[in-house]
């Protein structure tokens, strides 16, 4: 469910800074809904937001569709619609896997995002099994440092990792907020990891005390996973 939060078989991925024209490559978010769904890019262009999007299949007779209710959040709240879709059909009619582990890619196509967003959620309405990303990280260099913080904790240096998502919570202002969830699980996951259970339970605390966006969600998410405190 999370696309960056440590687990083993973490991918690495890097990204270019969000500003108008620009590409991002498999951007980081704090929390999915689908595991084997995937942004593989986001093109930011003057005339239009554009998501390039993936999934994999991985049950006998699997199907997958798109709700025409497709919508980009902004932190305010503010709802931005889909105005197109490529390579997918509609809900109710749905794509057909032939075989498990086929993948099928396709776009998803919205107006352009506002100049100076940092970040942003894609969510699906409807009525069953829908998908969603939560707190899609648009700050380039932010994703640089979670990067390399996600690199340390894949390659065993846990300890290093540990403090370079305490030290990015400890700068997160408004405007990034909604991807402390991403920090706080992480931080939470890795004191774990190191043998601090005291320290995951103090920002386990901490997290539950914040106004993180989507907060009751990410505590489900740790709560699922046996993490509570």
């Amino acid at each position: 469910m999370m696309r960056r939060t440590f687990v083993s078989g973490l991918l690495f991925i890097y990204i270019t800074a969000f500003t108008n024209s620009q590409i991002l490559i498999s951007p980081n978010y704090s929390l999915k809904s689908h595991e084997t769904l995937n942004i593989k890019k986001i093109e930011a262009e003057n005339r239009a937001t554009i998501f390039y999007m993936s999934v994999e299949n991985r049950r006998v007779g699997g199907t997958f569709c798109a709700d025409k209710n497709i919508y980009i959040v902004y932190p305010d709240g503010k709802r931005i619609k889909l105005t197109s879709a490529i390579g997918i059909p509609t809900c109710p009619d749905a794509y057909n896997f032939k075989t498990t582990g086929e993948k099928l890619d396709f776009t998803l196509e919205f107006p352009p995002v506002k100049p100076g967003t940092k970040w942003i959620d894609l969510v699906e309405d409807c009525p069953d099994n829908c998908f969603s990303f939560y707190g899609i990280c648009l700050d380039g260099s932010l994703n640089k440092r979670l990067d390399n913080a996600f690199e340390l904790a894949e390659n065993g240096d846990e300890a290093k990792a540990l403090n370079i998502f305490i030290s990015i919570a400890g700068e997160l202002d408004k405007e990034n907020q909604g991807i402390a969830g991403l920090i706080y699980i992480n931080i939470i996951k890795l004191a774990r990891e190191t043998g601090d259970n005291a320290k995951a339970e103090e920002w386990y605390g901490k997290f539950k005390l914040s106004d993180t966006p989507r907060l009751p969600q990410y505590i489900k998410f740790l709560n699922d996973k046996g993490i509570k405190y």
